[in-house]
């Protein structure tokens, strides 16, 4: 068999030079032995080609989504052809079940080539709900429509499978994938930025509370923003943190007309996007972190937060569970229940032992995830594809 060349296709946006956590992330699988190629978006208008551990292709990114889509969609197959044929790519990671049917077709057309290629195909959430609940969807029947053929073909065409906890694993298998082999193992995270960090307020002291995510209506902000309405009032010295990209236009300016028909202005503060370690100070500064997601995968972030040796609050959806032990290490509240997560809030505030609840998670957190097993996921990922290559 000849040696492997490794292809990432997905939608990630990489700036260049890599920030560093996706510079760590890119070194880390470096130790594969593989030549590696990354198929994904630019940070800006402009295409970019570059090399840092890995060979980067990124397509622009256009200003909307479905320009964005319609860019992948219509580019990626061509592009990882080119690669087969000149590059010798033989294994394509796609990082959705939608990428998955941009592999599939290009790994179909290659056969016409007489060029074998394997396709990893990945799920990293809830893609049955996220394809709808990301942002605002015009003909949203006929777009889950497309969206869920194009899952079910590159699900087919799937070599392998990876899944990032025990829900991912399990609606992949409703799917009807369940001949491939399947490698379960948690998305990356710089946990350089947030392991052992020293807190820079006591986290019995703490009065600020945080989110972190993208700001868009399936990460529940606006439940967070009903719970906390009524929280201020019993805490006067208590602040709402919204770390995370307006993904959602329209979203974002309803969380803002929300806060200000509360009164809020002056308790909430919308941040932006940061860097990894930027998050980690906003950790080392909070009380709790509050997650009210109606669907996720297994949020890094959860497993950050506990790192830092922050109590998180969470929805009981997806692969939350597998990561919060509930009155142990963090909490667990029903999805859209402003009044349980109020409960919750209160209880983060009064809890005479606060601390060690924290170390509790942080303990957790750090055998959770570690670099060696998801360098150790990916080897045996790409072992699984080479077999399918024999």
């Amino acid at each position: 068999m000849s040696p492997l060349t490794v292809c990432w296709i997905g939608n990630h946006r990489y700036r260049q030079p890599l920030n560093p956590t996706d510079d760590k992330k890119w070194q880390l699988l470096s130790q594969l032995g593989v030549p590696m190629l990354v198929v994904a978006f630019a940070s800006g208008i402009r295409p970019r080609r570059f090399t840092q551990h890995a060979r980067f292709i990124l397509l622009p990114e256009l200003p909307l989504a479905p320009l964005r889509y319609a860019e992948m969609f219509l580019l990626g197959p061509l592009l990882l052809l080119g690669l087969i044929l000149t590059r010798r790519v033989n294994v394509i990671v796609a990082q959705s079940p939608f990428e998955g049917a941009i592999g599939a077709a290009a790994k179909q057309i290659a056969r016409l080539f007489g060029r074998r290629v394997a396709l990893v195909v990945e799920s990293h959430g809830d893609f049955e709900v996220a394809v709808l609940e990301q942002r605002q969807v015009t003909s949203a029947g006929l777009y889950r429509r497309v969206m869920a053929a194009c899952a079910r073909y590159g699900l087919r065409q799937a070599d392998v499978l990876r899944a990032v906890s025990d829900s991912t694993r399990q609606q992949l298998q409703r799917w009807g994938a369940t001949d491939q082999p399947l490698v379960q193992f948690m998305t990356w995270t710089d946990a350089g930025a947030f392991r052992g960090r020293v807190r820079e307020v006591a986290l019995a002291q703490a009065q600020d509370i945080l989110y972190a995510g993208v700001l868009i209506p399936r990460k529940g902000v606006h439940t967070l923003i009903d719970a906390f309405a009524q929280l201020a009032q019993e805490q006067p010295a208590a602040h709402l943190w919204l770390v995370g990209k307006p993904e959602n236009a329209g979203y974002t300016a309803q969380l803002h007309e929300q806060v200000s028909r509360a009164g809020l202005d002056e308790r909430v503060t919308f941040v932006g996007g940061v860097d990894q370690p930027t998050l980690a100070g906003y950790m080392t500064r909070s009380r709790c972190l509050v997650l009210a997601s109606t669907s996720e995968g297994l949020p890094r972030v959860v497993v950050e937060a506990m790192m830092s040796g922050l109590v998180p609050i969470a929805t009981r959806v997806s692969g939350i569970p597998e990561v919060i032990r509930d009155g142990e290490t963090g909490y667990l509240i029903p999805p859209e229940d402003p009044a349980a997560l109020l409960t919750a809030l209160r209880t983060v505030y009064q809890h005479a032992d606060i601390d060690a609840m924290g170390a509790r998670a942080r303990a957790y957190a750090e055998q959770f995830f570690t670099e060696a097993a998801y360098l150790d996921g990916y080897r045996q990922l790409l072992s699984h594809a080479a077999d399918s290559l024999t």
